[in-house]
């Protein structure tokens, strides 16, 4: 007569993912494509404003606080309570227009990632992966890619055992806000993306869809070590 497995060796493990920037370009197609992976994963993905995707497998608290300070800090400790996440993922972003000055811009796209990183530490996580930007660099002339050089640099200091940063180009793909320059810039990428041949290749501009596909692809896998993902790995991952 035949018996049951324990359920133990019947159920897959499930990954539980900590989504930050859920509601932007990257970050919704990173939670579609993991909503789609199957009853394996399931995520946390805190936002200001609830999401519109819902699922049995996404949990989706709202916290208050409109910057990186102590009302966000503690509205996201609230909001996450006593939660649990193996990865975190981070597609946090803003623009300076959007922010309106430089501390804000800060305040996003380093503070509040930092913030994040943090909490998904406390939370269990034992892997980072940080959609960044090419060309970080803290001896940028650029304030923006200083910025995500500093974000980096506060990421390395919390020590997830493994770390992945996804540096792309210009991202590709329909947003919810306008942003004048990336839509130059998209208008023009299928003219100066064949030029950028060699080590320029890395500033090839890609479809955010690629670069979530990257990140999800990662995020199934284990190892330690700090990891750098520019244009021909971001495509490789997402098999485009």
């Amino acid at each position: 007569m035949q018996t049951s497995l324990p359920l133990s060796e019947n159920t897959a493990p499930v990954l539980r993912v900590l989504l930050s920037g859920a509601s932007g370009l990257v970050g919704t197609e990173v939670l579609k494509r993991l909503l789609a992976t199957g009853q394996t994963v399931e995520v946390v993905a805190p936002t200001r404003k609830p999401l519109a995707m819902q699922s049995v497998r996404l949990t989706n608290p709202v916290y208050e606080g409109k910057n990186a300070g102590r009302s966000t800090d503690s509205g996201l400790k609230r909001s996450l309570g006593a939660m649990k996440a193996d990865v975190w993922i981070c597609a946090l972003g803003t623009t300076m227009s959007k922010a309106g000055n430089q501390a804000a811009f800060v305040a996003v796209d380093r503070d509040l990632v930092l913030k994040f990183a943090s909490l998904a530490r406390s939370l269990g996580a034992r892997h980072a992966i940080l959609v960044s930007s090419v060309g970080a660099s803290p001896k940028s002339g650029n304030f923006y890619l200083r910025v995500k050089a500093e974000a980096e640099r506060g990421l390395a200091e919390q020590n997830f055992p493994r770390v992945d940063i996804l540096r792309p180009g210009v991202l590709l793909g329909d947003r919810s806000e306008k942003r004048p320059g990336e839509q130059v810039a998209r208008a023009l990428a299928p003219f100066y993306n064949p030029l950028l041949l060699g080590p320029l290749q890395r500033y090839r501009a890609i479809e955010g869809a690629a670069v979530a596909a990257a990140a999800v692809q990662l995020a199934n896998t284990g190892g330690s070590g700090w990891f750098v993902h520019e244009y021909a790995s971001l495509r490789r991952l997402a098999d485009y």
